[in-house]
C-alpha cells in the first residue's frame, strides 16, 4: 500500500505545476482605426445578440470608455436595438446586463473579447484595408 501511496501522491503533487508561456501571457492593448473597429465591433454585437436575448427587453450597461472600438461597440448594439447605458445610471425598474470588452492584438491578429454575467464571447479577426475578417471560429463560455 505504501508503495503505491508515495508514487500517487507526488504525481498528484506535481500535476498542479506548470510552466506559463510568455507568448500567451503578454498582450498589448492596441489601437485599432475606425473601418478595424466598425468591422469586429459589429461582428460581435451580432453574435452577442443571438445569446443575451431580444432587445427590446434587455439593456446593456457598459462602461464610459473614448476609444473607437467602445464607440463602434455601442453604435452596434444600439443598432440591434439595445439600449445602452454608459453614464451608468439605470432607472429603477431596469436590471441592465453588465457588459465589459477587451481588445488585444496577438500574431498579427486581433483578439476581441465580450463578457456579461452570463456569458463571454471571443474571436480573433484578421485586419484588412477595409475592415476586418474572422480569422477563428467564435468561442462561446456560458456560465452559470
Amino acid at each position: 500500500m505504501r508503495r503505491v501511496l508515495i508514487p500517487f501522491l507526488t504525481i498528484v503533487s506535481l500535476s498542479g505545476c506548470q510552466t506559463p508561456d510568455e507568448a500567451l501571457t503578454n498582450s498589448d492593448p492596441i489601437a485599432i482605426n475606425g473601418a478595424t473597429a466598425g468591422a469586429i465591433a459589429g461582428d460581435m454585437a451580432s453574435r452577442l445578440a443571438e445569446q443575451i436575448g431580444p432587445a427590446g427587453t434587455t439593456t446593456i450597461k457598459m462602461d464610459k470608455d473614448t476609444s473607437e472600438y467602445a464607440a463602434a461597440l455601442e453604435a452596434a448594439l444600439r443598432g440591434w436595438g439595445y439600449t445602452v447605458i454608459v453614464d451608468g445610471k439605470a432607472a429603477k425598474d431596469q436590471k441592465p446586463v453588465e457588459l465589459a470588452w477587451s481588445i488585444d492584438s496577438f500574431d498579427g491578429q486581433v483578439l476581441a473579447r465580450l463578457t456579461t454575467p452570463s456569458i463571454a464571447l471571443g474571436r480573433a479577426y484578421a485586419p484588412t484595408t477595409a475592415g476586418a475578417t474572422p480569422a477563428s471560429p467564435l468561442s462561446i463560455m456560458q456560465r452559470n
